[in-house]
């Protein structure tokens, strides 16, 4: 290579590395990340590798993003263009480009219609675009969260509905993995490095594992003995091998890890006001609460501490 041309790289590489750096102190600068619309009702949070985060609403259907060191959010996906009624669970999928949505009906109670669609949504995690819709065998209940594995499969919980569904690679349409009365009101949904599927109980306040067997069917259902008592568990997301962060209703935010059918419980931050979601930017745990923002919680990784 011409040493001109070497120096023209070295120049190059030099902007790329300062633009990530400064994006990065960035990210890491904000203490909260506020959604810059009234009446959202946020439910989830979830974050891509550059630091973007995005907000579902269950009140406006709308998809909000915040650009990597952005402290507010802006709509981005309008429910009136993409079908969107109820917006609960969302995972930015980086490995795949997508954005996995949680779509839910509204109406249905006292004699008032249902409108949409309960289904779970693929959209394209840069421009928004639709990539695939797959409805709930049965319009009712409430789609709530999701996980994928590193094969691609989609795990997505059903609230009052005691079940999981499961998207394998390919398929066009969802199929019931499991389906048991301890998952009353299952509500987080995570996977380890030991590629079983971890779920939380939103009332009961449990914290179950389901292995996946070698035909990709679920396992028997086993319940994790966990060193404190959880009280309205809800967002769950996978941060290392063995460890997941909870974002709790009671306000708590909680580092679980995972040893066998036993967890340890630390508490990282308490009096977080209706918390009930979490994701992970870095070093910095963001966490939603009050159904209308994201606050900032230090947090170093278990295999970085």
């Amino acid at each position: 290579m011409h040493m001109s041309h070497v120096f023209i790289l070295r120049v190059l590489t030099g902007v790329v590395s300062t633009a990530l750096l400064a994006s990065s102190l960035a990210a890491q600068e904000r203490v909260e990340v506020t959604i810059n619309d009234t009446g959202v009702q946020a439910e989830n949070l979830t974050s891509g590798r550059d630091g973007t985060v995005y907000f579902g609403s269950t009140a406006k259907g709308t998809i909000y993003r915040a650009a990597p060191g952005a402290a507010q959010a802006e709509p981005w996906i309008q429910a009136s263009t993409a079908g969107l009624t109820n917006v609960l669970g969302v995972l930015a999928d980086d490995a795949r480009n997508t954005l996995w949505v949680c779509q839910n009906n509204t109406g249905g109670r006292g004699g008032a219609p249902v409108v949409g669609q309960t289904a779970l949504r693929a959209l394209d995690l840069q421009s928004g675009a639709p990539k695939g819709t797959y409805n709930f065998p049965s319009n009712g209940g409430v789609c709530n969260d999701i996980a994928v594995a590193t094969d691609g499969t989609v795990y997505a919980t059903e609230s009052f509905a005691n079940r999981i569904h499961r998207l394998r690679p390919g398929a066009t349409a969802l199929d019931v993995w499991i389906e048991d009365a301890q998952l009353a009101a299952v509500d987080g949904v995570a996977l380890l490095a030991d590629g079983a599927v971890y779920v939380n109980t939103f009332f009961s306040g449990r914290l179950f594992r389901i292995p996946v067997n070698g035909d990709g069917s679920a396992g028997a259902l086993t319940p994790i003995e966990t060193s404190l008592t959880f009280t309205r568990p809800d967002g769950l997301r996978a941060v290392g091998a063995q460890t997941l962060l909870q974002a709790e209703g009671q306000g708590r935010l909680t580092e679980i890890t995972v040893t066998g059918s036993r967890a340890e419980v630390r508490v990282l931050r308490e009096g977080l006001t209706a918390a009930a979601g979490v994701t992970l930017v870095g070093d910095r745990a963001f966490v939603l609460v009050e159904r209308a923002k994201a606050v900032v919680v230090p947090y170093a990784r278990a295999d970085r501490r």
